[in-house]
């Protein structure tokens, strides 16, 4: 006859249970811990993202909430843990201190006991574990601001090889220069006086073709579409060297097949750095004096061609005066000369506080034979009004650069990187340079004043004089450099034109790659760097709470298991002792709190409990 089936106790149940609530907690926190490390960034949907940011308060007040419910429940479930194995530890012999220390942290607490170092250590380190639950969790669980980074890659046109040298040559012998000029005119001109007054304390923004450059173009041409500027469509001849405005293709993308790429959300603002193409130039000007004589500058041969005395009732033009103004370019091997026209009275005279005179001429090369053809000069002097311009030089160098275009706040900044300079290549390019900037002195010259003369004559006049002075060869510096950047910024936005290309596609052999990183703002949950603090602080409490838990409830299983097996073998025996009239009774272990001083009371009082080795120790505390 089989032994009678006894069910397994009631609290083996239990404890699987707790061990399995205290896995899935565990799992849960190391699991959203190895997302975010995995991933790298972690943020909910935009719309959620907006609920964040728009009700702070209750994002503190969630997140606390739900850390301090998986901190109580791993808490609670390791203190009934404790109860529970010491409960069972206490049908042994238990000494007093550990009988203490086993309340103790049965009640969540700690002892303080000067003569066991090591208990008192071990239970404040777990009461400290326990307390540093929440803020773990916390930790863990707070989402923060953070910028998410995007890899992008591209192309944009590419002005420094022979390819484009080509192409050039070829628009300037079907169209030549003359049909780019008007907006040159008035683009290169605005850039070259932001250039100059920003150091002044000027407002700095320069806009061309509805984007806006902080300062300068410094050459470049916007590679992100939501700061490209105009969306119109430039007409058949409204492209390269005849751009007058328009879309301009771009061609950038996120690179594919990277974690942090996917899912990316549309965040609260987008920053954009970009390491793309650019075009600057090294521009030194100095004062001539009566001594350099090979430079030739000669601004006296002029005179009256126009009189009308009676003009002056009428407010018409009394008088005309032609300069003739030329300077020696050693690469021509004579004399430049440029033609302008002033108005004066009836007398010849110009008036000295209301007109102004700023002639220039500009050689196309360098100023020493032994030099390469990679630079230009430009001659100035100024008169009347703008008689505190002396006569100067300035030498011209451009340079193709390569920089760090920063999109951000609806503008472009661009900070150069590297840079070499203009080769036989680029001979193309520095002569349409060259002729922008002839083209500008020239043409910025009208019969009263010049709009070059009159950019400077208002710096001169609302600044400092002194420091003005000191000044004015940078300030000439600055707007000459402009001037150079622009050039470069129209070239690109002509040839990158809608239309320019068929498809609106680059060629190879004209394409520059571009590269960067587009920084999304969101809210959620970044990876720490390596060896951060906050990784201890958000798994040590739980992990060591989980394994305190583990190791409480199997050993409470295993007792269990025990007192199972002991039933087992009792009922064996009654169903083989024939001669007692009834089988023995299965002792039964009483159930009772040990965190609860009133079960202990009644416990000891019983009879059950053994203390080990009492009178020692309370001798020891005597």
């Amino acid at each position: 006859m089989s032994a009678p089936h006894v069910k397994l106790p009631e609290k083996f149940l239990r404890f699987t249970i707790i061990i399995t609530i205290q896995i899935l907690i565990l799992v849960f926190g190391y699991g959203f811990l190895g997302a975010v490390a995995y991933l790298e960034y972690l943020a909910p949907s935009d719309s959620v993202c907006n609920l964040m940011v728009n009700h702070p308060g209750e994002l503190t007040m969630v997140v606390t909430l739900i850390a301090t419910v998986l901190s109580v429940t791993a808490a609670t479930l390791f203190t009934l843990s404790v109860k529970e194995a010491l409960r069972r530890r206490m049908w042994k012999p238990i000494s007093l201190i550990h009988l203490s220390t086993g309340v103790a942290l049965a009640q969540g607490s700690h002892i303080l006991k000067h003569q066991f170092v090591g208990l008192t250590t071990l239970t404040l380190f777990i009461f400290a574990m326990l307390r540093l639950l929440t803020a773990g969790w916390t930790t863990l669980l707070t989402p923060t601001y953070f910028m998410w980074p995007v890899q992008l890659n591209g192309s944009e046109l590419d002005i420094t090889g022979s390819a484009f040298a080509t192409m050039l040559q070829e628009e300037f012998l079907a169209n030549g220069l003359s049909i780019t000029f008007e907006i040159l005119d008035v683009g290169a001109m605005l850039s070259g006086v932001i250039a100059a007054g920003y150091t002044f304390g000027l407002p700095g923004t320069f806009n061309f073709n509805g984007a806006k450059y902080n300062t300068s173009t410094q050459g470049v041409v916007p590679t992100i579409e939501s700061f490209s500027g105009s969306d119109g469509v430039p007409n058949a001849s409204g492209t390269r060297l005849g751009f007058s405005g328009g879309n301009v293709t771009v061609n950038t993308g996120i690179v594919p097949g990277s974690r942090a790429s996917a899912h990316v959300p549309q965040g609260f603002s987008t920053n954009y750095s970009m390491s793309q193409q650019g075009l600057t130039a090294n521009v030194s000007c100095r004062a001539i004096d009566s001594s350099q004589t090979q430079y030739l500058w000669d601004t006296n041969n002029s005179y009256v061609i126009y009189t009308n005395a009676a003009a002056a009732s009428n407010n018409s033009i009394t008088g005309l005066r032609l300069w003739n103004i030329s300077a020696n370019c050693v690469t021509v091997n004579a004399l430049t000369s440029y033609e302008y026209v002033t108005m004066v009275d009836a007398n010849g005279n110009t008036s000295s506080s209301g007109s102004g005179f700023l002639p220039s001429v500009v050689c196309l090369g360098p100023m020493d034979v032994s030099q390469s053809y990679e630079n230009f000069s430009i001659f100035t002097q100024g008169f009347f009004k703008y008689g505190f311009l002396q006569a100067s030089v300035c030498d011209v160098v451009p340079l193709l650069t390569r920089v760090i275009a920063d999109y951000s706040n609806e503008q472009i900044s661009s900070v150069v990187t590297s840079f070499t300079p203009f080769g036989p290549e680029n001979v193309q390019l520095l002569s349409f340079i060259a002729a922008v900037a002839r083209f500008q002195s020239i043409n910025s010259q009208g019969l009263t004043s010049s709009t070059i003369g009159d950019t400077l004559y208002s710096i001169y006049s609302s600044t400092t004089t002194g420091y003005v002075n000191n000044n004015l060869n940078d300030t000439q510096e600055d707007y000459w450099r402009g001037v150079v950047e622009f050039s470069a910024t129209f070239l690109r936005s002509g040839f990158m034109a809608t239309g320019s290309f068929p498809d609106n596609i680059i060629p190879n052999n004209l394409s520059s790659p571009v590269t960067g990183t587009m920084f999304v703002s969101t809210i959620g949950w970044t990876r720490w760097a390596k060896g951060s603090p906050t990784y201890a602080l958000a798994t040590v409490p739980l992990t060591i709470v989980s394994m305190l838990t583990f190791a409480c409830a199997s050993y409470c299983m295993l007792e269990a298991w025990k007192e199972h097996q002991d039933r087992l073998e009792k009922l064996k025996e009654d169903k083989r002792d024939k001669e007692h009239a009834q089988p023995h009774r299965i002792h039964h272990r009483a159930h009772f709190d040990v965190s609860n001083t009133l079960h202990l009371i009644m416990a000891c009082a019983a009879g059950s409990l053994a203390l080990e080795d009492f009178s020692k120790e309370r001798d020891h505390d005597k």
